[in-house]
């Protein structure tokens, strides 16, 4: 999952929720539904915007075994080892092996040809020049809750959203 964005107000224009509360609610429900304690999760950036903070509030009321990709909005938090508090792990990408397949996981899209996938959040549902770049990658998925339903998915679920998100029809 990526893009969460709990707490960012600017957001909203982009969503369907009429406030910060409500999105931030609906997340976390939406989360600890689809996540079990022992499950692992991996949030490829921008988690929040906290004022220069980790955000705690949010990050005590999620299940799962978390591993932060830091994207634009987590990295300048002034208080950033507080974040092992509720991460696993804390890194700006992440090479991984799931069941035979090799994923890369960073916030910012790449051109990446080593097989597998390169799962990335930041441009969230926008249909602007990297959308258009992006449909000729399939292997390259958007991890963003915006085309996601607002909640973490396995790789599976990830791909065949991503296949309705840059189908030939959209």
């Amino acid at each position: 999952t990526a893009d969460l964005h709990f707490g960012y107000e600017p957001i909203l224009n982009q969503r369907p929720f009429d406030t910060i509360e409500e999105m931030d609610q609906t997340l976390i429900d939406n989360w600890n539904a689809t996540v079990s304690d022992e499950d692992t999760v991996y949030i490829v950036g921008d988690f929040s915007y906290n004022g220069g903070q980790v955000p705690a509030q949010y990050f005590s009321r999620l299940r799962g075994h978390k591993h932060l990709i830091r994207g634009n909005h987590d990295t300048p938090l002034e208080n950033a080892q507080a974040l092992f508090r509720y991460c696993d792990s804390v890194t700006d990408f992440w090479e991984l092996d799931d069941n035979g397949t090799h994923i890369l996981l960073s916030h910012y899209p790449m051109i990446y040809d080593k097989g597998g996938y390169m799962i990335h959040g930041h441009l969230h549902a926008y249909r602007s020049h990297a959308y258009h770049l992006l449909r000729q990658l399939p292997r390259a998925l958007n991890c963003g809750v915006d085309i996601n339903h607002y909640r973490p998915v396995t790789l599976q679920e990830l791909i065949q959203n991503n296949e309705r998100f840059y189908g030939p029809d959209s």
